[in-house]
């Protein structure tokens, strides 16, 4: 199985939901392959940090520049032994590239690990990879994924759920659950 693991990124990607997972599966021994289209390793995306401040939506600020470290061009999802893909405001817009849309399908149809968190499940929708799958998402995509054909998964913000190789989870507070529940689809072996 291969070592390598592919982020898909792009502007106002959710900081935490991008650099948290990513520092994490290096930590674990894993080659992270963060790329996002139109741009090349070296290159840059803006990150937007979203909170929860008791208003009736999160708020956004901006957040760090996120060096991307591999050029979207190259990747072959044949490469790599699982996806993560980031919420925030990224997933909106990368779901309009076909090649994105693609990328996704692969994985899915190798039945290859998938995280995904927050917004991200807006790019699994369009992808077509939610039918029949329970899925969680910021409540605000839950019209995204029903429309696509999965079960919305309502669970707490700091919870993720598992169906077959996807892990799902509704934001950033949920890393603790989401990131062990990935690992543990990548056969990955964390010892205290």
């Amino acid at each position: 199985m291969s070592k390598k693991i592919l982020l898909l990124a792009g502007d106002y990607a959710e900081d935490y939901e991008t650099m948290v997972p990513f520092q994490f599966l290096l930590g674990l021994g894993y080659t992270v392959h963060a790329v996002c289209p139109d741009k090349k390793a070296g290159d840059t995306v803006a990150t937007a940090v979203h909170d929860f401040e008791g208003e009736q939506t999160y708020s956004e600020k901006r957040g760090h520049n996120f060096a991307v470290n591999y050029d979207f061009n190259e990747v072959n999802p044949a490469d790599y032994a699982g996806l993560v893909v980031p919420g925030g405001r990224a997933p909106e817009y990368l779901r309009l590239n076909p090649r994105v849309l693609e990328i996704v399908q692969a994985f899915d149809r190798a039945e290859k690990p998938i995280a995904a968190v927050c917004h991200g499940a807006q790019l699994l929708a369009a992808a077509d990879v939610l039918r029949g799958r329970r899925c969680s998402a910021y409540p605000a995509c839950a019209p995204d994924v029903r429309a696509a054909g999965g079960e919305y998964a309502e669970i707490g913000l700091d919870e993720a759920v598992t169906s077959g190789h996807l892990v799902t989870a509704p934001a950033w507070p949920a890393h603790p659950a989401w990131l062990r529940q990935f690992a543990g689809l990548l056969g990955a072996k964390i010892e205290i």
